[in-house]
């Protein structure tokens, strides 16, 4: 190999290593993980290490591909029974909710900013949608009630459609246009990717329930394909790939596939990476000199999406699904924004949209200052709003041949401070038949109990319940942490 292509394998791997281990620092710290991804690509760039790469092109194409992967992994992630309670919510806001946020923040931006109306509806749009990429490795290091973070979860991953919608016809001359044959677009794009997705699912997870591939590492290769032939078959149609990468997904995570444990484990590491290499492209595609003009205009934007636009969305959309003020209170604050508005941004410049630099300055910025405030807050924000729950059942990622056979998941629960589980004996859990109890971890050690066992605050409990029974097991656990072992008693279900 040549000295240069020998280099660029040195800074490829040190970057990674450094993104790896800053997941330690973002823990301790608090800060999101992926504004310190996007400062590691600005220390490499022109401001840094000097590194220039001004390829918008390329880098839209870099970052349509990394959001494949990253949505993809969302819906091979999320259970069928967790997410049919909050399709309602979650599809009228990936919708819905984006043509609100960009009418009310597009008509906000041209009063306070003096903006062409078109150039700030065209912010509006970039900004619009919720970032899969942010919310899904900001909210799994929260403990939340299911519903709020299923439906934000969910949003984030099916709204990018609507938002890469509206940025294009926006940034084209709006000369042309007929704005109800437009709509119609709109909605063939939508309808037509989620059929182009199901039937991609369906048709995947057949072949590969009978397919005999000869080694286990090839089931996870052949689902991600399946995912990205979703998005590839969408585009040649021209319905929209991202909603159909995310149905396709959803499918094949729920079709019970072989050695379904290493799919996802797969999907995990090759979603971060993704991420990892998203945020450090777009940090190098920053000039750090044009950004502090640009941060008076972005906290103005940051301020309209979060305190006006966004809460307006929430509350036109979910009211009509019996979501409480609190919910909607959370779901207006944890809209965060992160590599899908930089992306987008791209697309204006592209297309050589008057003002559109200024425009990739101000999303840039916005990014960084409000996932800042949003991210570290998020925390607190839950607990204040009553939608935190530290006493969720969460599933762990373990590869083992019987637990196939089984078709059986391995859960973990820690006890909190307050659970109703403390002090309960483990025969009075009186958890379905097909889950049991396999192992508690107590002050570091590790015991198998006994149906005489008493729970403390602290425990970690491993849980082994089959597919058939699981939401049975997380429902009765939930109910006991709530109101003891005599939950049935008072009503309370879970």
């Amino acid at each position: 190999m040549t000295p240069e292509a020998n280099l660029v394998l040195l800074l490829g791997a040190v970057v990674l290593l450094v993104a790896v281990g800053a997941m330690r620092l973002s823990h301790r710290l608090g800060l999101p993980v992926l504004l310190i991804y996007l400062a590691i690509g600005v220390a490499l760039g022109e401001g840094g290490l000097g590194i220039q790469f001004d390829d918008f092109d390329l880098a839209r194409t870099l970052g349509l591909a990394a959001l494949i992967v990253i949505i993809a992994e969302g819906g091979l992630t999320i259970r069928w029974s967790t997410l049919r309670p909050v399709i309602g919510p979650a599809a009228a806001l990936s919708s819905v909710g984006v043509v609100i946020t960009i009418l009310v923040a597009g008509f906000a931006l041209h009063w306070l900013l003096d903006l062409d109306l078109r150039l700030a509806l065209l912010y509006a749009a970039v900004l619009s949608s919720t970032d899969a990429a942010a919310v899904f490795a900001t909210l799994r290091r929260l403990r939340l009630r299911p519903r709020a973070a299923k439906t934000l979860e969910a949003e984030s991953a099916s709204n990018d459609p609507a938002a890469v919608i509206a940025v294009m016809l926006l940034s084209v001359d709006p000369a042309g246009m007929v704005w109800w044959q437009d709509g119609l677009f709109v909605l063939y794009q939508l309808v037509g990717g989620a059929a182009v997705g199901a039937l991609t699912g369906v048709v995947g997870a057949a072949v590969l329930r009978r397919a005999a591939l000869p080694s286990a590492g090839l089931y996870p290769l052949a689902v991600i394909g399946f995912t990205v032939l979703a998005f590839a078959a969408g585009s040649l149609v021209h319905v929209s790939g991202f909603l159909a990468v995310y149905v396709a997904a959803v499918i094949l995570g729920n079709a019970r596939l072989p050695h379904r444990h290493a799919i996802l484990g797969f999907a995990d590491g090759l979603a971060w990476l993704a991420q990892i290499g998203l945020f450090v492209l777009l940090g190098l595609l920053v000039s750090p000199t044009q950004l502090p003009e640009a941060l008076g205009a972005a906290i103005v934007v940051g301020v309209v999406l979060l305190f006006l636009a966004r809460p307006v969305a929430v509350v036109l959309t979910v009211s009509w699904f019996r979501v409480g003020p609190r919910e909607q209170a959370f779901l207006s604050w944890a809209g965060l924004r992160g590599a899908v508005p930089i992306v987008l941004a791209t697309i204006p410049l592209s297309e050589q949209v008057a003002g559109a630099g200024g425009l990739f300055n101000v999303v840039f910025v916005l990014v960084v200052v409000f996932t800042l405030v949003q991210g570290t807050t998020l925390r607190p924000a839950a607990r204040l709003l009553g939608v935190a729950a530290p006493g969720e059942a969460t599933e762990l990622t373990v590869e083992t041949a019987p637990l196939d056979r089984m078709n059986a998941d391995v859960l973990q629960l820690e006890i909190p401070s307050g659970s109703r589980l403390a002090g309960v004996h483990i025969d009075e859990l009186r958890l379905p038949v097909g889950a049991a109890v396999t192992l508690v971890l107590r002050d570091g050690a590790g015991f198998v109990p006994d149906p005489q066992t008493r729970l403390r605050v602290g425990d970690n409990l491993l849980i082994v319940a089959t597919d058939e029974v699981r939401d049975a097991t997380e429902q009765r656990l939930r109910a006991v942490s709530r109101r003891g072992r005599l939950a049935r008693w008072f009503g309370e279900s879970g």
